[in-house]
């Protein structure tokens, strides 16, 4: 599937594809993925469809060079003061929809990933990159601060002053130093990069969808309300995973044939 452009008679700027359990959205705007107000729209209409019927898995990718050099600086000029709120609580939507899908969903950065989505990577579960991949939040470079929800994503993942560090300086940042700061998961070579971030989607694609899915909630649980939050709802979420015929089928197959069984997850 292909999400259609915002503007008629232009090339989409944003691919939705499935590889059998795994959903693949690409960002394919050359030469630079910059979100201007057809990549938003794009992204709106591609976290409505996942919304709407999730997949097992989410591996977010781009085509190119760089992941994305960010917002479209035009974008700024052209918004008025009183129309920010309304404009930024609407990207700040798209943010919270991916964030909020219930199946695993995984950020790919090859190179350069800046502004708009580098904040759409810290909503994602997972985030893997390159080593030499670099990351930045340089809104200050427009006087401005981020306002699709890194600031404070980033926080959660690297700590208050790492993200003070990061958003006030508007450096960059590469794979390697964001992969000690626990923000980048894993860490593939440029090489085999596609390859090695797919695999490691479809390895969580074709996992226990259920299990990940409470995993996600007890997470959001604890970050929300605290370890006493989540310790309150865990034992009702365990529940019902053990209700699934993911969680019935992977117990057999162990039983049969030992831990290094491979199960078939099918039920959600």
């Amino acid at each position: 599937m292909t999400l259609p452009s915002s503007l008629t008679g232009e090339k989409a700027v944003l691919r939705l594809e499935f590889d059998g359990p795994l959903a693949v959205l690409t960002m394919d705007s050359a030469p630079m993925n910059l979100f201007d107000l057809a990549m938003w729209d794009a992204w709106e209409d591609a976290v409505g469809r996942l919304t709407a019927r999730p997949p097992r898995a989410l591996l977010v990718r781009a085509e190119g060079r760089v992941v994305s050099a960010g917002v479209d600086v035009s974008v700024f000029a052209g918004l008025a003061p009183e129309d920010a709120a309304s404009f930024w609580r609407a990207k700040l939507g798209i943010t919270q929809a991916l964030e909020a899908l219930p199946c695993p969903v995984v950020f790919a950065a090859h190179s350069l990933t800046l502004t708009a989505a580098f904040e759409l990577a810290l909503a994602c579960d997972l985030v893997v990159a390159t080593p030499q991949a670099r990351f930045g939040l340089v809104e200050r470079k427009i006087g401005f601060t981020p306002a699709m929800g890194g600031t404070q994503r980033l926080a959660q993942r690297a700590g208050p002053a790492r993200a003070r560090e990061l958003v006030m300086t508007g450096d960059l940042y590469r794979g390697t130093v964001l992969a000690d700061w626990g923000v980048v998961n894993a860490l593939f070579p440029p090489a085999s990069f596609d390859a090695d971030a797919r695999a490691y989607a479809m390895r969580l694609a074709t996992g226990p969808t259920r299990a990940h899915e409470a995993t996600k909630g007890i997470v959001r649980r604890c970050l929300t309300g605290g370890v006493p939050a989540a310790d309150t709802a865990l034992p009702d979420v365990a529940a019902e995973v053990a209700a699934t015929a993911d969680h019935r089928h992977a117990v057999a197959a162990f039983l049969a044939d030992g831990p290094e069984h491979t199960a078939e997850y099918l039920g959600r």
